[in-house]
């Protein structure tokens, strides 16, 4: 039990390491005379100390140095693997170093025996568990920090800023990792122009969470940016993003799913190319509707037996597409149990009347993340682009978040 905070009632679970009987009384009844609210235990060898660590947290290990299986250094190093607790140890008097020595192997305080009284054992027993307690917030502070470093590094890979040149089309994304505090996953998106006036976008979704699905997801998102840019398109930018997934994967079960989008804003049309990946939605003056697309399967199922048909078709003068992956839809839609799916997600988008593109995606995910109350915990990330060929527009806009 860690120490409560100041204005709670405190309460000291003490670990007494001590073979010698007279040393291990004086040490009981100093704890006596004091204020400090305590439950004391004893143990006689390090080998007793670890087994009682395990059973049970405590805040505070007094610890004699000599031990009939441990002594010096060593014996704090054992007790420290065992438990997170404050370290004080018991030294003699004719043992001035063995204190700091103690110090510089991670004790939080010593006390020389023939040298303690009541008040002394008291604060020192308080500082080691306060100090103990500063330590663990300054690692799990450290934690945080690296982390958030970390989350920055991959979100710079995993969602880059679209390279659009056009004024006829935007581009907004969202991205929200499953799990709380966790790293961004393996789902990954972007938008590139091309000289042609092509827009060319990718959304995909490395199976597994965790740094593995990521490292591999911002792999074939450069992949897949280089290669369209160098002029690779369709099927034979599959198979070259296919061969990449096999040999950057950490493990022979990862597979990926991507949908790849061509917009072709002066012939009006939209090619898709799914790989193992649902249909995204058609967003119309007169209504939102799943696009019926042929499918293929999805990068490392089965590596170099993949076919991608694709599925071209006329776009209207305005609109937008909505492509997503799974996290979207597959979360809880009621209290029954029930998944949202497409019809549920369909559903929602009826009710929405947002100004914007990145409001609406913004309020799109609000509801179905609020539907789910966390029950499901998968990566989520949304692409919408928009057009408007009918009209000239201002100059290309992207929106973007990840939470």
């Amino acid at each position: 039990m860690t120490a409560p905070a100041a204005g709670r009632d405190e309460q000291y679970d003490v670990l007494l390491v001590e073979d010698d009987d007279g040393d291990a009384l004086l040490v009981e009844e100093f704890l006596h005379d004091t204020d400090l609210p305590h439950a004391l235990t004893r143990c006689r060898t390090a080998v007793d100390a670890r087994a009682v660590l395990a059973s049970g947290p405590f805040d505070c290990v007094l610890l004699d140095l000599h031990l009939p299986d441990a002594s010096g250094v060593e014996t704090v190093q054992a007790i420290q693997a065992a438990t997170d607790a404050a370290v004080i140890v018991l030294t003699g008097l004719d043992e001035p170093r063995a204190g700091v020595d103690a110090l510089a192997a991670g004790a939080q305080d010593y006390l020389v025996k023939g040298k303690v009284d009541p008040d002394l054992m008291q604060r020192a027993v308080r500082y080691a568990v306060q100090r103990k307690q500063a330590e663990r917030a300054n690692a799990a502070l450290q934690i945080g920090r690296l982390r958030a470093e970390e989350n920055a590094r991959l979100e710079r890979g995993l969602l880059p800023e679209p390279l659009l040149s056009s004024s006829t089309v935007s581009a907004s994304s969202r991205y929200y990792p499953g799990r709380a505090q966790a790293l961004l996953g393996g789902d990954f998106l972007d938008v590139v122009q091309t000289g042609d006036g092509q827009v060319h976008a990718v959304i995909g979704d490395v199976s597994g969470h965790g740094p593995d699905a990521a490292a591999l997801g911002v792999c074939l998102r450069i992949a897949w940016r280089a290669l369209t840019l160098g002029g690779h398109r369709d099927q034979q930018l599959l198979h070259l993003l296919e061969q990449i997934h096999i040999a950057e994967r950490a493990g022979s079960d990862l597979f990926t799913t991507c949908t790849l989008i061509t917009l072709d804003p002066q012939a009006a049309s939209l090619t898709l190319h799914l790989a193992g990946h649902h249909e995204p939605l058609l967003v119309t003056p007169d209504g939102t509707h799943e696009v019926a697309a042929a499918h293929g399967v999805a990068l490392g199922i089965a590596p170099g037996l993949g076919q991608w048909p694709a599925t071209t078709l006329a776009l209207p003068a305005s609109g937008a597409l909505v492509a997503y992956t799974d996290g979207l839809i597959e979360g809880f839609a009621d209290g029954t149990g029930a998944r949202l799916g497409v019809d549920g997600l369909l559903r929602i988008i009826d009710t929405l009347h947002a100004p914007d593109p990145g409001t609406h995606l913004d309020e799109l995910i609000t509801r179905t993340r609020t539907l789910n109350a966390d029950r499901h915990t998968d990566d989520l990330a949304v692409l919408r682009l928009d057009w408007n060929t009918g009209t000239a527009g201002p100059t290309a806009k992207t929106s973007r978040t990840a939470l």
